[in-house]
């Protein structure tokens, strides 16, 4: 009940909202739901959804949302108006909304009589997290992946393969659900790497990007991004690409990590002592601190995840 089924909400509905941000909402009157909603496709924003179905019994409830209602009038009018028409008595949100043109809300909704609460969670903010990057910084969110040995190389002599089979096709599950997917030419080079997202459900295939100095070899179909990286980043955001799993070699990834514009670390472990290649990252101009590690497995590898600034 209350915010951790909102997250259920967003969770059994990843991206559904795309290109604006997914949130879920529950109404709850006398320890009841009355009212539950997710934001549709293109259409009316989850607390809308969860107040219409709670009709007349939103009156004097608590409302839980996973993102604070926003305050403007975009595509749709204002979360506030809606809930202050509904007389809600109560909102608890799980994040704050860090667009500048929309956010407010709960301020709004105190000075309106309502009472609120934001109760800030990482949840919450990890299910937008690509979005949330977009609207603050204005580039897209940036992943770096890589499949590395326990002891750091991403290549094993003899071997294809750095990680099992699990590993790779949760690869291209993240590739599905990336803008874009981009490496280093040296990768380009020596791989000739397609990056699409194969053996998938991938209603779209992600935009397939080279970063470096041309020219691409005859016949690939990356795109070529030569400027400066952020500049580049800046250009991606313009249109419209919110997300970038980048798979390059050290040599990319280091240019990436030392600009600070990696948000994300997703390392593919696999149970295997290389004993000799190039690691995955080269060196750093300072140590960097990472948030939020988690790890689970995958098959007979281990997936390391972490953050290198808060989402």
């Amino acid at each position: 009940m209350s915010l951790e089924r909102a997250l259920e909400l967003v969770d059994a509905s990843p991206g559904v909202a795309y290109p604006k941000p997914t949130v879920g909402a529950v109404v709850i009157s006398g320890n009841e739901i009355v009212g539950e909603g997710v934001t549709e496709t293109g259409g009316r924003h989850g607390e809308v959804v969860a107040l219409a179905e709670a009709g007349e019994r939103a009156r004097g409830a608590t409302m839980y949302v996973t993102m604070e209602p926003c305050a403007h009038h975009g595509t749709t009018p204002p979360c506030v108006d809606a809930i202050l028409a509904a007389g809600v008595a109560r909102v608890v949100a799980g994040s704050l909304d860090p667009n500048p043109e929309a956010a407010g809300g709960l301020e709004r909704l105190r000075s309106r009589g309502v009472e609120v609460e934001l109760d800030d969670r990482l949840d919450a903010r990890r299910q937008n997290e690509a979005w949330r990057t977009f609207v603050v910084l204005r580039r897209p969110f940036v992943t770096y992946k890589a499949a590395i040995t326990l002891d750091g190389r991403v290549t094993v002599p003899g071997s294809r393969w750095v990680t099992g089979e699990e590993s790779r096709r949760l690869v291209h599950e993240l590739r599905a659900a990336s803008d874009a997917v981009a490496v280093g030419m040296g990768t380009v080079r020596a791989d000739a790497p397609r990056l699409d997202a194969r053996g998938v459900d991938a209603p779209r295939q992600p935009r397939r990007l080279a970063f470096g100095r041309g020219p691409l070899p005859e016949g690939s179909e990356l795109e070529l991004r030569a400027g400066p990286l952020g500049d580049e980043l800046r250009a991606l955001a313009t249109e419209g690409v919110q997300s970038l799993l980048l798979e390059g070699g050290p040599t990319i990834a280091t240019a990436f990590v030392a600009a600070g514009i990696v948000d994300k670390l997703l390392l593919f472990v696999a149970p295997t002592l290389a004993g000799d290649g190039p690691r995955f990252l080269g060196e750093l101009p300072e140590p960097l601190s990472l948030l939020h590690l988690t790890t689970r497995a995958v098959g007979e590898d281990v997936l390391l995840e972490a953050y290198l600034r808060e989402p």
